[in-house]
């Protein structure tokens, strides 16, 4: 399984520490919110794989927290109530508000830690192996791109890259998270990035009359589709 970045929501300050120190035992990232509305924010503004969120919070109700994610979020992120609430009710609750999967505290790390597998797994084998832009067309099969059918000669690197910001689309990444997409938590110096973003810039952006590659001040890059505004 990839490195999966996780948000855990729960305001348990010691059943935090310890979900959150297994999981990253397994090489996984986990971001922390002990509150609804830090979780809600944090969810709607970064990239998770995946988020663990428990219901008897101090501010906003976790349902109302699902149901928002649901509403308001550009990609649907598997969600995974942990919860003591364990009358059937309560979890026909969780599901019918946009859940993925529902775990009853105590539970057991290990099969936490499963269950956080199979729903990652499962997004991926449900996410479109082609992503359409406008007029550009990715295949993360065969790693090839093309725009108005002309292919692009990229690196692994730039593929990469592309993907990612793709995937993100019509979001941005900031250099920090493409960054760490690409090369984990072992990044090459800070100017690598910004030389393989020229190097896909000359295969996506030079050859035609409008660019798709927008760099964000203070942000980071997005693709955008010309024309589209």
């Amino acid at each position: 399984m990839n490195r999966l970045k996780i948000l855990l929501v729960e305001d348990n300050p010691t059943l935090a520490r310890q979900t959150g120190e297994f999981l990253e035992g397994h090489g996984w990232q986990v971001d922390f919110a002990n509150c609804g509305q830090l979780g809600l924010q944090l969810a709607l503004t970064e990239i998770y794989d995946l988020i663990l969120l428990d219901l008897n919070l101090p501010d906003i109700d976790g349902i109302e927290v699902c149901l928002q994610l649901r509403q308001q979020a550009p990609i649907a992120t598997p969600i995974l109530m942990l919860t003591a609430r364990d009358a059937f009710a309560d979890k026909a609750q969780g599901f019918h508000s946009g859940a993925d999967d529902y775990l009853c505290k105590p539970f057991d790390p290990r099969e936490l830690a499963l269950r956080s597998e199979a729903l990652a797994r499962r997004r991926e084998l449900h996410r479109n192996d082609e992503i359409c832009i406008g007029t550009l067309r990715i295949s993360g099969r065969r790693r090839e791109a093309t725009r108005s059918g002309q292919p692009l000669k990229l690196t692994t690197i730039t593929f990469n890259i592309l993907w990612e910001l793709a995937r993100a689309y019509p979001e941005p990444l900031s250099r920090s998270e493409l960054s760490h997409r690409i090369w984990g938590d072992d990044p090459p110096d800070s100017d690598a990035l910004k030389s393989h973003i020229y190097s896909l810039r000359r295969q996506l952006d030079r050859p035609f009359p409008e660019p798709m590659l927008k760099t964000i001040s203070n942000i980071g890059f997005k693709l955008e589709q010309p024309g589209a505004n």
